[in-house]
Parts: structure tokens; C-alpha cells; sequence
């Protein structure tokens, strides 16, 4: 972890930055047999204070999966940016009208052809306990060079930015 010092406040915004920037991001389940399960999901436009959200079908695996064990986690990675974030969370299922509404956007009736009226719709609210994130401004020339004065000088390349965040 970096030392330099940054704080709390600075830290959440900065994971709410980077969760906005990145959009698509790869939930983890544990499945009903204790494995891991990742896929890739897109994270719905809303203010970000600590809940994230999905539409996803109420008779999919990852609902059956997050209603016998709700521990999540929620995994960014922004390559424009070059920055990393991973949430870790609870998650819950259910259908409110009036809040998809508000998440809904056209590009979803690839997934649910019926929009909002599609049978089985429901919502996936991941709330966060803990975030952590890497962040490595400066672009590929500045991180490529840097690997390369790692290579050069057997030193490890400064990583750039490392923070845990709690909510």
C-alpha cells in the first residue's frame, strides 16, 4: 500500500470515480457447491453511495446463488484509466417497479426483450462492505517504462495508488 496519505472521504470518492469510468465489471458468487462463479455484468447508472445495481432474471444461478449465500464480490477494471477495483458486499434480490424505472435504460431489452414487463425481471442490489483499489495514472508509455527501469534496476515499479475503503 502507498504511504502517501489520503483520506477516508478521498478514498470513497475515488472508488466511486473509478466504478463510474469502468461500467462493466465481473460479479463473483459462491455457487451452491462452494466454488467461485464470476460473470460479467453491466453495472446500471445510478448515484453511487455504497449499492450497486443489476437487472438480472430472478430464476438465474447467480440470484440462486446469492440467496443461499449473499457474500459478493464486484471486480472494475477501467484500462482507460489504468485502474483496478474490487468490492466486496452482501447482496440481495427483489423487483421494485418504481427504482427499475429509474435504472432502466434502452440497451437492456437486448437482455430483457420485454423491458421492464419482462417476466422474471427482478433487481440485484449489492451493498458494499469494503472496497479496495489500485490506481496507476499516467497511461501505458509511463507504466511500461516504468517496468522497464524495474527490469533495469531488480527494484519492484512503483505501482501507483493502493487504498482499502470502508462504507
Amino acid at each position: 500500500m502507498s504511504s502517501e496519505p489520503t483520506s477516508a472521504a478521498d478514498a470513497r470518492s475515488r472508488v466511486t470515480e473509478l466504478v463510474r469510468a469502468a461500467r462493466i465489471c465481473m460479479l463473483t458468487t459462491i455457487g451452491l457447491d462452494g466454488r467461485l462463479v464470476s460473470r460479467p455484468m453491466g453495472l446500471q447508472e445510478a448515484e453511487f453511495d455504497g449499492d450497486l445495481w443489476f437487472f438480472a432474471y430472478a430464476d438465474s444461478a447467480k440470484v440462486r446463488q446469492l440467496r443461499v449465500n449473499p457474500e459478493v464480490n464486484v471486480a472494475f477494471a477501467d484500462q482507460r484509466n489504468h485502474a483496478w477495483v474490487s468490492v466486496a458486499g452482501t447482496a440481495q434480490e427483489g423487483y421494485d417497479r418504481r427504482h427499475a424505472e429509474r435504472l432502466w435504460h434502452p440497451l437492456l431489452k437486448t437482455w430483457f426483450p420485454a423491458g421492464l414487463d419482462t417476466p422474471g425481471l427482478t433487481l440485484i442490489k449489492v451493498h458494499a462492505g469494503s472496497a479496495e483499489y489500485w490506481d496507476s495514472p499516467g497511461g501505458a508509455v509511463v507504466n511500461l517504462l516504468g517496468l522497464a527501469r524495474a527490469a533495469a534496476t531488480g527494484k519492484p515499479p512503483r505501482a501507483g495508488e493502493n487504498r482499502e475503503v470502508t462504507f
